[in-house]
């Protein structure tokens, strides 16, 4: 597992096995503090970074581009073409692509696409804009991302071609809709049957979503909801205090984890609502929270310590039936929808988008013109661009 190093832009690695810690290496320990390091001084921007979904291979972008860490040490990319510091990384499910946002492709690439890294011959291809994380489903052959700017945010799904040459993300028709912008890798449950997302930029908050149905089960703020701008200090020491990186799904199933500032974790259960909070570290904020691949949970605290936490599933599905039960549930959703065409370049153009109560078609969004106080901003900026374009012509 990689923890992110407070100080500067490095990564540490750690071995969870066996119910123990062990730190097995670092990368990029050597940077510059943040507000030193170049690139890095407005905003503690932690580096991107994926592991290999099958070796002990994690690919780390920092502040002097791309490094590789095994068990065998650090090591530098070996085609020159693949050294950009990308802003996020990911690998395709086969382990054979990564994937790089924005594209360092050619000066004119920037945020409206992304670069397909073969590894095995170094080429690098075009991909789909996103800009955040790319989640696998557990039932494979889909995957989530996100396409941002400063009114709305999509919550893409696509489905991974994994023939011949590079995997390759094909966008699907069917995504969610966010209000505003700043959120994190959205996160699948163990049997795929909910997708859980942290955010967004102007306040703390947690969404969760049925998939393959994407209605919306849950949706809370974590402490107080914005008082509008200027901010005052009060709130801005609020939400600064919480963690962006606090939620994990675990191995119980409809259970949703979130890690607050007060040092405890708060076990949600998404079907009832019901809460129950558990002390973890007293006195210390929770900094991150993150479940490993045997369903285990890892807590850090604000004073360096890292806590490995064994829960209880109270289940009786087991693994193999988590796994039918998730790749059920993605081959529902693929076939409930369809690719966007290689042209389809325009997202709004092609999107069925929901916000997990209603749908909008791209007509429906093209033509509204009224909305209310109670309506998401992107939905209020959108219906005011419609009205002052009519009013215009």
């Amino acid at each position: 597992m990689a923890c992110w190093d407070s100080e500067r832009p490095a990564v540490h690695i750690w071995d969870c096995g066996g119910g123990q810690l062990r730190e097995l290496g670092s990368v990029g320990l050597t940077s510059n503090a943040y507000g030193d390091a170049f690139g890095w001084e407005r905003a503690k921007r932690t580096p991107a970074a994926a592991w290999h979904p099958d070796q002990p291979l994690l690919v780390f972008a920092g502040e002097d581009g791309l490094r590789q860490w095994t068990p065998a040490g650090v090591s530098e990319p070996d085609d020159a073409s693949v050294r950009a510091s990308y802003r996020n990384l990911a690998f395709s499910p086969d382990g054979q692509t990564l994937w790089g946002s924005p594209s360092f492709r050619d000066e004119g690439g920037g945020w409206e696409s992304s670069d397909v890294l073969d590894l095995p011959s170094g080429t690098i291809g075009a991909g789909p804009p996103w800009d955040t994380g790319v989640a696998e489903h557990p039932g494979g052959g889909l995957v989530v991302t996100l396409n941002s700017n400063q009114g709305a945010t999509y919550c893409l799904f696509a489905r991974i071609d994994e023939g011949a040459g590079s995997a390759v993300m094909r966008p699907l028709r069917r995504a969610l809709i966010l209000d505003c912008d700043g959120y994190g890798t959205p996160l699948f449950s163990a049997d795929g049957l909910h997708i859980a997302i942290r955010g967004n930029a102007y306040g703390n908050s947690v969404e969760v979503f049925e998939f393959p149905s994407l209605r919306r089960v849950l949706a809370t703020p974590l402490g107080d909801p914005s008082p509008g701008y200027p901010y005052p200090q009060e709130w801005l020491d609020q939400m600064h205090a919480w963690s962006r990186h606090n939620i994990a799904f675990g191995s119980r199933p409809g259970v949703l984890w979130i890690a607050t500032p007060a040092g405890s974790l708060v076990e949600v259960d998404l079907e009832t609502r019901q809460t129950i909070e558990h002390d973890v570290l007293t006195g210390a904020r929770l900094s991150a929270l993150a479940a490993t691949a045997t369903g285990e949970l890892l807590v850090a605290g604000s004073e360096g310590d890292l806590v490995l936490l064994s829960v209880l599933s109270g289940s009786t599905q087991t693994g193999t039936t988590s796994r039918d039960v998730a790749r059920a549930a993605a081959a529902a959703f693929v076939e409930s929808t369809a690719e966007i065409a290689d042209d389809g370049n325009d997202l709004e153009t092609h999107l069925v988008l929901t916000d997990g109560n209603r749908i909008w078609e791209a007509d429906d969004l093209a033509t509204v013109t009224a909305a209310n106080a109670t309506d998401p901003t992107w939905l209020q900026l959108q219906a005011a661009i419609n009205k002052a374009q009519l009013q215009s012509e």
